[in-house]
């Protein structure tokens, strides 16, 4: 069996995303003593990881009819290794790589990497902007847990990722930076521009084709901030998030646009 409709993932991802899980302990107690990632012990953004992989397996076993073992994917700028844990408890053929430079930052080179350091996971090193080190057609599944936004070439990496891609293959980009997300706008009144380029449904939909990629699900999401605040109810919170993300023009200021496309 193969989905391939927006109507399919998107009925899916609304019953994942809303779906009750409990924290993944074991990542908690190999990052608590690491100061780069104390943002994975605050629950709510913890949570968001979860319900994201859970997404990712739910929606990939699905499309490709198989088991998580037969599918291959490639974890695009594994930074911390906390998505190459997550995807590797749930039994993917996994490969993950990331830029080969030390000043980089969130790079898996460079920084203490426990996460990595636990799994005994090979990161295997890019010497290009935007040039993979894999043959055509290498992979299944390709995810992006905020790294498109944060490359030098947004428009040759996402051509290079569908090069990799097998055909029918699955690119999830999650975290991408909405222009009018109000929690972007009061960053940059603080001087932070982490985040300089934004997305939109017109700009994903213009590098899709570029891509040969046909969008199967956007939406919008996060419009409370996550990573420091630690809301006592964030499950409640979470639900809140969604559903004034998608169902109201507040979704418009929320601070994620995110989508799933399929390599035609």
């Amino acid at each position: 069996m193969l989905v391939n409709t927006k109507t399919d993932i998107s009925g899916l991802r609304k019953k994942v995303f809303t779906k009750f899980r409990n924290l993944d302990h074991e990542l908690i107690d190999l990052v608590k003593d690491s100061p780069s990632n104390q943002f994975l012990l605050n629950p709510p953004i913890h949570n968001v990881y979860l319900y994201l992989i859970d997404l990712v397996c739910e929606y990939t076993k699905l499309h490709f009819d198989k088991n998580s073992e037969e599918i291959k994917v490639l974890d695009w700028g594994s930074g911390k290794g906390h998505i190459s844990y997550l995807m590797s408890k749930k039994n993917f053929n996994l490969s993950s790589c990331d830029i080969k430079d030390s000043e980089a930052e969130d790079s898996s080179f460079g920084q203490a990497t426990p996460i990595l350091d636990k799994l005994g996971l090979n990161v295997d090193p890019l010497e290009h902007p935007y040039i993979l080190p894999y043959d055509d057609e290498s992979f299944d599944v390709v995810l992006s847990f905020g790294v498109l936004e944060h490359v030098p070439d947004d428009k040759n990496s996402i051509k290079e990722i569908s090069r990799v891609l097998r055909s029918n293959g699955l690119f999830f980009c999650f975290h991408l930076p909405q222009p009018l997300s109000w929690t972007q706008k009061l960053a940059h009144l603080r001087g932070n521009y982490y985040h300089d380029r934004f997305y939109s449904k017109a700009t994903i939909s213009e590098l899709s084709k570029l891509a040969h990629f046909e969008v199967l699900d956007v939406w919008q999401r996060a419009l409370f901030p996550k990573n420091t605040i630690n809301y006592p109810f964030f499950r409640l919170v979470e639900k809140l998030d969604q559903f004034l993300s998608n169902n109201t023009p507040l979704g418009n200021f929320a601070t994620n646009i995110e989508f799933v496309a399929r390599k035609i």
